[in-house]
């Protein structure tokens, strides 16, 4: 692991907008009831558009194609929460030429089918129907519609608890139905059947249905997974108060419980409730006076590049108001605000093939895209120490700003010289309005970072005015704490310190752990000020050396290190290192490695030793 590599290991965070930052254009009218708005992702830039009446049309290259992509209006009949709901396209729709759709039939019962495209590739092969799944529907609202396949190849199922109200029959909270439940099935496998993973985590419990993978939803009505994490947004419709989003991570291996019917939100909907096991909200709205919103609406992480303020953001609306919110993980907590009142009977969201994010309004039957911002988005929090995340600047040291709207694509572009430059791919940081050295600015997994130098002639003051800038688009200006100190050690994965062996430059690593006695070095950040500081973005001078003006202490494996010489690495800008001695005595195993300096101790971080057993 490099230290270059080190400083992209990354901290989940984001930032806000105000409302006048969305707004809608209309791109697609003349819809009878849109349902659902789909992309093949098969490079052909086309737009599905699904109608409850059992239609789907294509739109493609700014107008409407005349002939129906699919017509299954003899199928099932639309009313209330019947009828069409739901499309999705096979990951490898572009050589297998399947799809999957989700309606009710002509006795209200939810059916899951797979179809082929034509010769025509406008054009579907009506006749090609495998039904892979019949679910049976005792009341007629509550059906869900949603399917749609999550990164791990498997298609998803939205299952509403059956209707009626209240969850009469307690659908939502039992394994052996296929009521109120997000399903995961392998239906491309072998095309034309249905399986259950073996990883799915009620595969092997005999009382419960294979196929879930979660519970406790009551009607979720349109979910997405996020194009660049993976990580799972639900929209949940609640009973008569509240409304609800719920999020799984990437790494979730199933079995949420999500609540319903014992909670409603985050609130008892049953008297007494208990809420331990259960996964709640992450976000809730209520219904407000007059039951002016009265049905969530589930919407998509924004991944586009037309309004990169967007970014990270997810986007998800009412039917009733038509209000619009963002939703986003910011300094360890989920924050959700109004951003847009639209006016719309919001019945779906969609997203195209490069990210951009559509709205239907039921209404009017128009197709409208969401747009925003231009600006870089960043908060005050999202200015951080470069090797542990914390927030606040420290003079002299690497720092890590979190903005999204940085980078449009995947990898990083890093500073091939020094000095570093003050302008990296159009980005530029600037601290009370001065451009700092950049070294480095990159996208992994959809969280946007821009590594700069803080210079040490701001030593002394108690803030700095941070702005973010790319192609002369400009974010606020935010407050930004400097600290005079704030040590911490550069880790590999968050966890393992980056330590090297001092004789033969080598990574320590489990392989090839510290021994007691032998001398190492450690790349820190947040030391403060130095003997014979360089100029920003210039590497450190090896003759003299730059060395820590408060020499800090080390404990290895919870016992005192000598420290031989704590300053600036030479040669590079901004890095500080940490030569020491492992301590005698020391066990073998990975030990706690802590950096204090001042008052002040880095995050405790591990690094191998072979040391007395």
């Amino acid at each position: 692991m490099t230290l270059r590599s080190a400083w992209l290991f990354l901290s989940v965070m984001t930032v806000w907008l105000s409302a006048q930052d969305v707004r809608t254009v209309p791109v697609i009218s003349g819809l009878s009831r849109p349902v659902d708005i789909q992309s093949a992702r098969d490079g052909s830039g086309r737009l599905f558009l699904v109608q409850q009446n059992g239609l789907i049309l294509i739109y493609r290259a700014g107008s409407l194609l005349g002939q129906p992509f699919l017509d299954i209006r003899s199928k099932t009949v639309a009313g209330g929460e019947r009828g069409l709901l739901g499309l999705a396209f096979s990951p490898v729709y572009s050589r297998s030429g399947r799809f999957y759709l989700n309606y009710t039939d002509l006795n209200g019962n939810t059916v899951i089918a797979q179809y082929r495209v034509s010769s025509d590739p406008n054009t579907a092969d009506v006749a090609s129907e495998t039904v892979l799944l019949r679910i049976n529907q005792p009341f007629a609202n509550h059906n869900g519609g949603q399917l749609r396949f999550g990164p791990d190849g498997y298609l998803y199922i939205g299952m509403g608890d059956g209707g009626s109200g209240g969850d009469p029959r307690n659908y939502a909270q039992s394994l052996d139905t296929l009521l109120g439940k997000m399903l995961r099935v392998d239906v491309e496998s072998d095309p034309g059947r249905i399986r259950s993973p073996e990883s799915n985590p009620f595969v092997n419990q005999a009382s419960a249905r294979p196929e879930i993978w979660a519970y406790g939803l009551r009607n979720p009505w349109r979910f997405s997974f996020d194009r660049a994490t993976g990580d799972l947004y639900i929209a949940d419709v609640g009973q008569n108060l509240f409304e609800e989003v719920d999020f799984q991570p990437v790494w979730s291996r199933g079995g949420e419980n999500y609540g319903w019917n014992r909670m409603e939100g985050a609130h008892c909907y049953l008297a007494g409730c208990d809420s331990r096991g259960l996964t709640l909200p992450v976000a809730e709205y209520p219904h407000g006076p007059n039951n002016v919103n009265c049905s969530v609406t589930g919407g998509f992480v924004y991944r586009g590049t037309r309004s990169p303020g967007l970014r990270g953001l997810y986007l998800y609306g009412d039917y009733c108001s038509g209000v619009i919110w963002a939703l986003e993980w910011r300094g360890g907590q989920w924050f959700s605000r109004q951003v847009l009142s639209s006016g719309f009977d919001i019945t779906t969201f969609g997203e195209d093939e490069d990210g951009e994010i559509y709205v239907a309004d039921s209404i009017s039957g128009t197709i409208h895209r969401i747009e925003g911002s231009q600006d870089p988005r960043y908060w005050s929090s999202s200015a951080t120490n470069a090797a542990s995340f914390a927030p606040g600047l420290v003079a002299g040291s690497l720092a890590t700003v979190f903005a999204a709207g940085v980078r449009d694509t995947p990898g990083s572009t890093q500073a091939q010289v020094l000095p570093l430059p003050p302008e990296l791919d159009g980005v530029k940081v600037m601290l009370d309005g001065n451009a700092v050295p950049l070294l480095a600015v990159a996208n992994t997994s959809g969280t946007e970072q821009v590594n700069f130098q803080v210079p040490f002639d701001l030593a002394g003051r108690n803030s700095v005015s941070l702005v973010v800038s790319r192609n002369g688009q400009q974010g606020l200006p935010v407050n930004v704490p400097l600290l005079a100190v704030q040590p911490a050690i550069y880790s590999s994965g968050g966890t393992a310190a980056i330590v090297v062996h001092n004789v033969g430059y080598t990574l320590v690593t489990r392989e090839n752990p510290l021994v007691p006695g032998e001398v190492a070095f450690l790349y820190a950040s947040g030391l403060g000020q130095v003997s014979n500081p360089p100029a920003a973005g210039v590497g450190a001078p090896l003759q003299p050396l730059s060395e820590a003006l408060l020499k800090p202490s080390l404990s290895l494996g919870n016992r005192p290190a000598e420290v031989l010489f704590a300053g600036l690495a030479p040669g590079l800008a901004g890095v500080f290192q940490v030569n020491f001695r492992v301590p005698a005595g020391v066990a073998s195993g990975s030990q706690p490695l802590v950096l204090t300096s001042g008052a002040l101790a880095s995050p405790v971080l591990v690094v191998p030793v072979r040391g007395n057993q």
